[in-house]
Parts: C-alpha cells; structure tokens; sequence
C-alpha cells in the first residue's frame, strides 16, 4: 500500500522533545519575568546605602538578549539531544520493522528475540515472534499438505488414465471389468476430494453451532458401522453419559464416525473389540474410542493426526481410507476449542480421547 512520504518517527519525537523544552523555558523566563516586571517594588528599591530608581523598560531591554541566548541554547539542546535520545528509544523498533520486511520477502525463519527487560516494545517483539512461529509451522504444514494431497489425487487419476490406454488399445477387453475397476478408482478420488472439502471446512471453522448431545452422535455413528465391523469380526461396545456440548453436528458425527471407522479397519484381523464411551467432567464432555490391535509406539502414535498416515504399523485392509480420518478428527476437535490425545494401549491398539467445552444441558435438545 502506497504512502505519501512524511516526516519520521525519529524526527518528530525529536520535534517534540525540543518543542517541550522550549515551552517549559519559556514558561520559567515569563515567571522570572513576571515577577521582576510585577512584583518587584514600584519605581525603587531598598540597598544598604539607601535607596535609588529602578526603570523597567531598561531591565526589560537588558533581560531580552539574556532570554534569548537562553532560549536558543535550550533549542539546540532540545533537538541535538531529542535526536539521539529519540534514536536510541526507537532502536528495538527497528529491529522489529526489519524483522517484518524479512518476513514480508518470504522468510518465515528470521525471530526478533529482543533483550533486555520487558516493555511495550519487548511485549511487541514477543508477540511477532510468536506470530511468525506459528505462522512458519502452518505455512510448513500447508505445503507438506499440498505435497501430500497432490500425490494422492495422482494416483487414482493415473490409474483411471492407465486403464482407458488399456482400454484403447485391447478392444477386446471385457468392459464389465473395466467399468467396475474404473468405478472403484473413481470412488476413491471423491472419497479424497470429499475429505479434503471437509477438512477445509473444520480449519476454516465456517459451521453453525447448535446444542448437541456427543453420546447420540457416538451411538449414531455406531450403528451405522454396525455392518463394518460384523465383516471384519470387529465387536462394538458402547457405554456412556449425557454429553452435551455446543458445535456443529454434522461435523461432530464426522468425527465420531472417522474414530470408529478408524478402530474397526485397524484392529486384529479376528475377535477384535471397540470400546465407544462418553462422560461427563466438570467443565468439559469427552468421547474415548479404544480398539484392540497391534503394539504402536508413542512415536508413531505422534504422527497419525497427520494428513494421509494411515499406520503403517497396523494391520491395513482395503477399507483404510485416504488417510486423513485423524487429521479430520484433530481438525474439528480444534475448531471446537477441544483436546485430542492419542495413547497407546498397553495391549495394543489404540485409545483415543476427544475433550470438548461442557455446555448446560438443553431439555428440549435431548432425549
């Protein structure tokens, strides 16, 4: 944004501490003044040897060059010193214009870490580090996310490209098997795309929020994979209280759904178990989601909110997904201003903990 050039901070304040030395001269000379000129005995004065004339014209007159050598050593004073005065308060905001314009040309890297003891510029400097931090870290996790989404949409696309070449060139190929393999891929690539949309949505918290209640979204999105996990010989207990909290539900249930979606695939390959509970705390509502499984390290347990890890360590099936199922669930948990906590069980498998705000409980709104 273009600016029309003005005078500098460093120069005003310089301006300004001189300006304000000469009003306080000035104001003490017209004291002096005033009290020699007003105040001093009508026409004489008393001395030891008597008494003579004063005249205050000529006192006037010979006060003048006085003042005015005064004043012109106060001016000089008050800019000469105002600007290295000036210069030396404004140093720490140099450092942080200079770290803006490193900021602004691409580098997120730079910090200020301004010394000394803490005031408002100290305060400011913190703040921008903090800033530039946390924007480094999600400008990092955006194009990692980038990356990552991008190789994901290529493989399906590829695939589909890969089958019609085949296609083309072998007219005799049965076409049934074609469109069925093309219509896996290309259910595969919304489920993607569609994930990806979600994810959008949960980071740019652009959702109504209403009074839910968690244990019927839990309960909801248990029986609806009900089925899923008859197939993979997957039990689903359930147990639990009221949970109400403030949010939105659609996006709520995608996240109950995404938990136990992710328990039932990856689990034991026979009699495997998933635990759903909800409970009630003072000030918060949470839902817990433990499954049976291999042994996960704390390590690897780290990276699974992250986009497109689906476990390597766990037994994968074709029913995995896209890989974001806990990057959806870390996103939405924080966009209602909750807590996600990933453990490992003992066991093996996984427990996963969803802590949101508590809200009071709405008659009309539950059961």
């Amino acid at each position: 944004m273009g600016r029309a050039p003005g005078l500098s901070v460093r120069l005003k304040l310089t301006l300004s501490y001189a300006g304000f030395i000469m009003l306080v001269g000035s104001l003490l000379i017209a004291a002096v003044g005033v009290y020699y000129l007003w105040y001093l005995p009508e026409g004489w004065i008393y001395t030891t040897g008597g008494d003579f004339w004063i005249n205050r014209g000529m006192l006037l007159r010979s006060f003048a060059p006085f003042v005015t050598i005064v004043m012109a050593f106060l001016l000089t004073i008050g800019l000469v010193g105002g600007w290295f005065l000036a210069g030396w308060m404004l140093t720490p905001l140099a450092r942080i214009t200079a770290a803006t314009r490193t900021a602004a040309n691409g580098s997120l890297a730079h910090r200020i870490r301004l010394p000394g003891r803490g005031d408002e510029f100290g305060e400011l400097a913190d703040a921008f580090d903090i800033m530039l931090a946390r924007l480094e870290a999600h400008v990092t996790e955006q194009q990692r996310f980038a990356a990552n989404a991008s190789h994901e949409l290529r493989t399906p696309l590829a695939i589909t490209q890969t089958l019609l070449d085949v296609a083309r060139h072998d007219r005799t190929r049965v076409t049934s098997e074609l469109v069925d393999r093309l219509y896996a891929v290309n259910t595969r690539a919304i489920d993607l795309t569609e994930a990806l949309l979600l994810l959008s949505r949960a980071d740019q918290r652009s959702f109504t929020r209403e009074h839910v209640d968690l244990s019927l979204l839990a309960e909801e999105a248990t029986e609806t994979l009900l089925s899923l996990a008859e197939d993979h010989g997957v039990i689903l207990e359930t147990s639990g209280e009221v949970t109400p909290t403030v949010g939105s539900r659609a996006l709520l249930l995608q996240l109950a759904t995404n938990l136990v979606h992710n328990a039932i695939v990856h689990n034991l390959p026979t009699q495997g178990t998933v635990w759903v509970t909800t409970s009630l705390h003072r000030e918060t509502v949470s839902l817990t989601v433990e499954n049976t499984g291999a042994q996960l390290t704390p390590a690897s347990v780290s990276t699974l909110v992250e986009p497109f890890q689906r476990g390597t360590e766990r037994i994968r099936t074709d029913h995995t997904g896209v890989g974001l199922g806990l990057a959806i669930v870390d996103s939405i948990t924080r966009a209602h201003a909750g807590i996600l906590t990933l453990v490992p069980r003992p066991a093996g498998g996984l427990r996963v903990t969803v802590q949101l705000p508590r809200q009071p409980l709405q008659p009309t709104a539950w059961r």
